[in-house]
């Protein structure tokens, strides 16, 4: 059961509708932010020290000082890349959660309206709207705050190394 691919399927669709259409625009999101999460993880393993190593290697052999600040400069600058959209991103992430919940409490009292408080089933689908997107918006805000709290931390002792080498 757990190793068929069309329970995670059929699960990962009930999920989607009993979410509503804000769970589209959160994983929507949710892909951006981890995608700009991995490039940056990526950058941190495996092109920052090459590019470092580079850099290291240049004041070594001699290069001129517009060289080497023009070197620095583009390695500080790169360490800053998208850390800015991807810190934006985690913030907009319960916000869209948010969403979630007043179009799923406009569901519950929509029904409430049509049919009064008998039909528990309509209201239940109402709940699950209005709190299923807030759980993903959470989900996704805490996971994200804490790998670009990682890489934030990693660049700024990045950047004040980069500082003595250029010094």
């Amino acid at each position: 059961m757990w190793l068929d691919p069309g329970f995670w399927l059929d699960a990962l669709e009930q999920f989607f509708k009993s979410g509503g259409w804000v769970l589209f625009l959160l994983a929507w999101t949710a892909l951006v932010m981890w995608s700009l999460l991995l490039e940056r993880a990526w950058f941190r393993f495996r092109e920052f020290p090459r590019s470092k190593r580079q850099c290291l290697n240049s004041k070594r052999g001699g290069a001129s000082q517009s060289e080497l600040i023009t070197q620095v400069g583009r390695l500080q600058r790169d360490l800053q890349s998208s850390l800015g959209l991807i810190k934006t991103l985690v913030a907009i992430c319960p916000l869209i959660g948010l969403l979630g919940t007043v179009t799923g409490m406009i569901q519950v009292f929509d029904v409430l309206a049509f049919h009064g408080t008998g039909n528990s089933r309509l209201m239940s689908a109402g709940v699950a709207r209005a709190t299923i997107p807030t759980m993903a918006g959470m989900v996704l805000a805490v996971s994200g705050l804490l790998i670009y709290t990682w890489l934030q931390r990693w660049s700024q002792l990045q950047l004040t190394a980069l500082d003595r080498i250029n010094n």
